[in-house]
């Protein structure tokens, strides 16, 4: 039996190493073992609700997850969180430490918190996180929370991975509506205004009611806007709520479903994509044409579109 085998068979006997083991490999994808692992778990997959918590730097994502993540183990559900961080340019792990940030859950045995670096994607979330979900969603756990890496504006990949994304702002930050005029209103089934104990936060509100009537896509879910003080767990409880009101709507509509077709789609392009890509620059390196291009454009002799135009021309033969 391969390692990833063995780490896949102890992970459904609910070993947290394994768990932990089985998301470095699908971060690292040494000689395709992403590929491997999924075609073991996918049975297993497809039972843990999944909820998307984003928003810009500050607004307190790892606060209120960590208050969600306990509000949640009251109910005796178990919990999967995935917090995805900027980058180390050095080794290429995530820079900031959730774990650190989230004391309530940490030691928790019914909560499984993970930090994941970008490693340069964009959109909030790494490449690895839709394989991370699923590690988790076949380890049993109820919910599974994704915190994005709070890029600002570019935060929308949540919407592809999650059933419910909650969109967090806080009063007074300048740029909150701006986020939701730049693509942010679409994604947001729920909107937390947090730190609602700051002047302003009242006016933050009134101002996403305005533009939520504004928004062209209305439906029947109309997202609820909650006040929080994380801090202080004020709201939380009201937040989970309207989770499970969100979810409710979803599953009595058969709108939950769908959004897991659109999930899958997501990863079957994101995937076809990647593999793509790395198959055909693997080719042109092996064959000299990539670096020849390269050394013509660093020598002025061509420009970039039309190196690229040589390389559409090189494929097609080829094919």
């Amino acid at each position: 039996m391969s390692d990833s085998a063995e780490l896949v068979k102890r992970l459904l006997k609910g070993d947290r190493r394994a768990a932990a083991k089985l998301i470095t490999l699908v971060e690292n994808d040494n000689n395709g073992q992403s590929a491997k692992i999924m075609h073991l778990l996918h049975p297993h997959t497809k039972k843990a609700y999944i909820v998307g918590v984003t928003g810009a730097p500050g607004s307190g994502k790892s606060t209120l997850t960590d208050r969600l993540t306990h509000e949640l183990r009251t109910k005796e559900k178990t919990v999967g969180v995935i917090a995805v961080d900027p980058t180390s340019p050095f080794t290429g792990g995530a820079l900031l430490g959730d774990r650190i940030r989230m004391k309530e859950s940490c030691t928790d045995k019914g909560v499984f918190i993970r930090s994941m670096g970008t490693r340069g994607s964009l959109g909030g979330l790494s490449r690895a996180t839709n394989n991370a979900i699923r590690i988790l969603d076949a380890f049993g756990k109820d919910f599974i929370l994704v915190e994005t890496v709070g890029a600002g504006q570019s935060e929308v990949d949540i919407v592809n991975s999650a059933y419910t994304s909650i969109v967090i702002l806080v009063p007074g930050m300048g740029d909150d509506i701006q986020a939701i005029k730049a693509g942010i209103l679409e994604i947001g089934d729920i909107f937390v205004v947090n730190k609602a104990d700051r002047d302003g936060a009242d006016r933050t509100v009134m101002e996403l009611e305005m533009m939520l009537e504004l928004n062209p896509k209305k439906n029947v879910w109309r997202p609820p806007i909650i006040k929080t003080i994380a801090s202080r767990g004020e709201g939380v409880e009201e937040l989970l709520s309207c989770i499970e009101k969100h979810r409710s709507y979803l599953e009595s509509n058969n709108l939950l479903e769908k959004r897991q077709d659109c999930r899958n789609e997501s990863e079957l392009m994101d995937v076809l994509s990647y593999r793509i890509n790395k198959y055909l620059l693997d080719d042109l390196k092996q064959s000299g044409s990539y670096t020849d291009l390269l050394k013509k454009i660093c020598e002025q002799k061509i420009d970039i579109y039309t190196a690229a135009d040589e390389i559409l021309k090189i494929l097609w033969k080829k094919s």
